[in-house]
């Protein structure tokens, strides 16, 4: 099931986007999306009797972050030694603001602070409850379900900064989806 964020004109709604895939994940000419009574992490999957081609809406970023976005830092040895890092013994976490996500295809804006703006594609992990302490063989209870995103960094603030908040935390720096 993949789970949509959208617009057609009127306030935001949630989906069930419906279609086949072609070989790139993107849906076929006539793919839909069928609405949902509401936020699906509050109410549920129910599906109303509103369907709108997926051609027709505007996609928008699939989760809205209730607090805050955890990413993981220096987890890839190439990545880190590209960058002139070691990869740390413990995972290196960083935050990043819900106000930095966007949906896909929103404008990335680009702060006239940096001169070196980089972005790197991850996996999202859309965590459908509170919760924390979470033993590692129950982490799957807790997950909603998955989606892309695209983490922007002003890499000149990140190394004078010397930790990531400023240069990871912009507005627009971390777009998501196009769904769950």
């Amino acid at each position: 099931m993949r789970i949509a964020r959208f617009t057609a004109g009127e306030d935001p709604q949630y989906g069930v986007v419906a279609g086949d895939l072609d070989q790139y994940g993107q849906p076929d000419e006539d793919a839909v999306v069928v609405a949902l009574a509401g936020d699906p992490l509050y109410v549920g999957v129910k599906l109303l009797e509103q369907e709108h081609r997926l051609a027709d809406v505007r996609l928008l970023a699939p989760v809205l972050p209730r607090s805050k976005v955890v990413g993981i830092g220096r987890n890839y040895a190439a990545h880190a030694a590209e960058l002139g890092n070691d990869v740390p013994a413990e995972p290196l976490m960083f935050l990043k603001p819900n106000t930095s996500v966007v949906g896909p295809g929103d404008p990335i804006f680009y702060p006239p602070q940096t001169s070196n703006l980089q972005y790197e594609g991850e996996l999202a992990v859309v965590i459908g409850r509170i919760c924390r302490d979470v033993p590692p063989e129950q982490a799957t209870d807790v997950i909603h379900g998955y989606t892309i995103a695209n983490d922007v960094t002003a890499r000149d603030l990140q190394k004078s900064d010397v930790q990531f908040t400023r240069a990871k935390g912009f507005d627009s720096f971390c777009p998501l989806g196009p769904w769950i």
